[in-house]
Parts: C-alpha cells; sequence; structure tokens
C-alpha cells in the first residue's frame, strides 16, 4: 500500500513515516501545495495523508482540484484545524475521512486501512480473484482455501494485481508503486522480474486458477488460466 503524506511538520512527517513503513507501507511525502500536486500528477497513491495548512496552498484547495480532475484517490485529512467548519468542509469536498491532531499512530495505521478498504473491496475484508483469496489486514493469501506463504514484496504485488484484474499493468508502474518513485534510480527492472517468477511459481505450486500474464511490449495482468 502506498500513502503520501502532505504535512509540512518535519518532526509530525518523521513520526508518520516511521510508522507506517513499520505497517509495511510504501511512504513518500510532499512539504508543500506545489510538491503534493506536482507528486499527485505523476504517482498513483491509495492514501493521501493531507494537512489543512500547506506552504504554497491550502490543503482544501488541493481537495478540491483532485475532485474536480476526477481522482479517486482515498484522502485523509490530518489537521490540528479542529473546527467543526473544516471538518464539514473537507468530507463534503469529498475526504473520505478526518483526523484532527494530535493523534495515536495506531488510529492513524486502522483509519487508512479502513478507508482503503472500503474504496477498493466494497468493504469485504479480502480480495478473492478466482481461486485466490487475499487479505490485506492480516496478509494471509489462500488459493483453494489453502494458506500460501508469500514474502512481503510478493504479497504486495499479488494484491496490485488483485485490484486491477484483466488489466493491463506496466512492468515500471508496478516497480513504482510497490517500491516507491526512488525505484527510477535503479538500472533495469530485473528486481521485478525475479519477485513476479518466484510469486507466479508459488501460485502455479499451489494450484491456482488465476495467473500472472506477461503482455510483450507493456508488462503484465492477472487473468484466469486458459
Amino acid at each position: 500500500m502506498k500513502i503520501l503524506i502532505v504535512e509540512d511538520e518535519e518532526a509530525l512527517v518523521e513520526l508518520m513515516s516511521a510508522a507506517l513503513k513499520k505497517e509495511g507501507f510504501v511512504v513518500e511525502t510532499a512539504s508543500d501545495y506545489h510538491t503534493a500536486v506536482s507528486k499527485l500528477a505523476v504517482y498513483a497513491y491509495d492514501c493521501v495523508l493531507l494537512d489543512i495548512m500547506l506552504p504554497g496552498g491550502s490543503g482544501l484547495d488541493l481537495l478540491r482540484k483532485l475532485k474536480a480532475d476526477g481522482d479517486r484517490t482515498n484522502v485523509i485529512i490530518t489537521s490540528a484545524k479542529g473546527s467543526l467548519d473544516d471538518k464539514v468542509t473537507g468530507l463534503g469536498l469529498g475526504a473520505d475521512d478526518y483526523l484532527a491532531k494530535p493523534f495515536h499512530m495506531a488510529e492513524l495505521v486502522a483509519r487508512i486501512r479502513s478507508v482503503v478498504r472500503r474504496s477498493s473491496n466494497a468493504g469485504n475484508l479480502a480480495f478473492v480473484c478466482g481461486n485466490v483469496s487475499l487479505e490485506p489486514d492480516t496478509g494471509a493469501v489462500s488459493v483453494a482455501g489453502v494458506p500460501v506463504q508469500l514474502l512481503k514484496k510478493e504479497f504486495d504485488i499479488l494484491k496490485y494485481f488483485m485490484q486491477r484484474p484483466g488489466n493491463i499493468v506496466d512492468k515500471a508502474v508496478l516497480a513504482e508503486a510497490v517500491w516507491g518513485d526512488h525505484v527510477d534510480q535503479a538500472d533495469d527492472f530485473q528486481f521485478v522480474y525475479a519477485q513476479v517468477k518466484n510469486l507466479r511459481k508459488k501460485l502455479d505450486a499451489a494450484g491456482s486458477d488465476m495467473e500472472i500474464k506477461s503482455v510483450y511490449g507493456f508488462g503484465y495482468k492477472f487473468v484466469t488460466k486458459n
């Protein structure tokens, strides 16, 4: 799961980043309005943690822009401004949740998981494609009801595919989504190929009726086996 923290308070950013990375999230940050706009234009995120008061602009203006552009990224407002008007305005503009500062990191993690689960999986606890089931909260994966043990990156890759069954996924987009935007510093995508190869082997060995199919010149797609 990939998170963008839009916050200018450096100490808080460090605390939030550490807590989220400990939970296995890929975390990126933006300390001002314009950096946030630039990142959201280039990268895809599962959730944006958005402060209202930002250098260069308002978090509420950023939220307005996202919704006007048709962007369906989950947004949780995290602001010290605790007035009812701010909360009502934010939720009215399309924010998925509102968390007033100060907050406990455990609550932040729980709110993120809840928002993402509701939006991407219609409130269900597991993603299901064919006979493959993945539970994002617990990290459990099973094929035909039998547990399958995956490494962290294998799990993240499978979850990304299961959120987009049948869609072509560019290898560069997959790498960026799972490893973060610093992946563009890599010389090649051999690390992606290796992880996908291992994931394929584990799914095949477990009797999956789904497969990660290579699409020449583009990347992959997660489809039912022929």
